[in-house]
């Protein structure tokens, strides 16, 4: 399967996926959908359908208005009557919840998100004049605390390509899938360290998406649009590696074209670059859960400590908004800030 023929069809999947969310919801909801199609890519519209059914299940369960209606028999007539109140106590239920016999919570990031999504949904009916208000914008937004980047240390990052390398740490079963896949792994882990691309970036790479005379990846960002990124020369021997091991395997069918290939000799899926990523760095660090988007954001870190230019990290990641990567880095300022302190010499030594 061509990089192209691979996103044609996680896009399929998910418009087939956001069909069946869809479905799950009030008929009336499939307006919303249809008026956002053109500016929404399907994996948003997909978080969009799943917060809306946590909050019409909300309204069956909680809302006397609705009186244990089912979703489906819920109407828009029923969203006029909902008051300020109404919503503090959908925010007080994202707090805590059960559906499908299974428990979730949500901190302030989860709660916004939710708030949020149910904002930009009366906000379409009202601006068609099918509510007379947007009651959610009466409750305010969560406010978000700054988060730590979590993130690889330099010393972490060695001694996890270390231990890729020699597999010292792992158990016996580990250690026989390890030789059939380090040099594999050293790679990926080594390229997605060394440039930052996102997991599904890097999964959806094809042989002829790599570049080793000018060490540049071709790239499927967000959006569907193309980018390269480069890579230095220790990410260049870890995939010359590869490719030479690469050479005598025989892919599946339709995958002949995949970079990264399985055990399975076909290409390899987003989890199980979760997984490889988790078994690795669980060997490292017991303190820091490390998936495949923190080997991005320590590539970003380490990108921005060396340059202190917060838009070539921006256009490096792939970005498309420079606030977007200045809200994953405002904790690095005060870094910069030492280190422009110690710049400045009042007197030759």
């Amino acid at each position: 399967m061509s990089k192209q023929g691979y996103h044609e069809e996680l896009k399929k999947n998910n418009i087939l996926r956001l069909r069946e969310l869809i479905d799950s919801l009030p008929p009336f909801c499939r307006d919303f959908f249809r008026g956002v199609e053109d500016t929404m890519e399907p994996r948003t519209r997909i978080a969009y359908a799943y917060d809306l059914g946590i909050f019409f299940d909300f309204l069956q369960q909680k809302n006397p208005l609705c009186c244990g209606l089912p979703v489906r028999e819920i109407s828009l007539s029923i969203l006029e009557k909902l008051t300020r109140e109404d919503i503090l106590e959908y925010s007080e239920f994202l707090s805590y919840y059960q559906k499908d016999g299974m428990e979730f919570t949500n901190d302030e990031r989860g709660k916004r998100r939710k708030l949020a999504s149910l904002r930009t949904f009366l906000n379409y009916y009202y601006q068609h004049g099918q509510l007379p208000e947007n009651v959610a914008t009466r409750v305010p937004l969560p406010k978000l605390h700054e988060k730590e980047i979590v993130r690889m240390d330099p010393d972490e990052v060695a001694i996890l390509l270390d231990q890729v390398e020699a597999g010292s740490k792992m158990t016996k079963s580990q250690l026989k899938f390890h030789e059939k896949t380090k040099v594999r792994d050293l790679a990926m882990l080594s390229l997605l360290l060394g440039t930052g691309i996102r997991v599904s970036e890097c999964v959806g790479l094809d042989l002829n998406d790599v570049d080793m005379n000018n060490l540049a990846v071709k790239v499927q960002r967000k959006g569907g649009y193309e980018d390269v990124v480069y890579f230095g020369e220790e990410v260049e021997q870890a995939l010359l590696s590869y490719l030479e091991e690469r050479k005598h395997i025989i892919p599946e069918k339709g995958h002949e074209e995949a970079f990264f290939l399985s055990l399975q000799n076909r290409r390899m899926a987003v989890r199980s670059v979760e997984n490889m990523v988790k078994k690795y760095t669980s060997l490292v660090t017991t303190t820091k859960k490390i998936t495949p988007h923190k080997l991005r954001s320590t590539y970003g870190t380490n990108l921005y400590q060396e340059t202190g230019d917060i838009y070539l990290v921006a256009d490096v990641l792939g970005h498309k908004d420079v606030n977007t990567t200045r809200k994953h880095y405002a904790a690095m300022k005060d870094y910069n800030k030492r280190k422009a302190a110690k710049s400045v010499r009042l007197r030759e030594p």
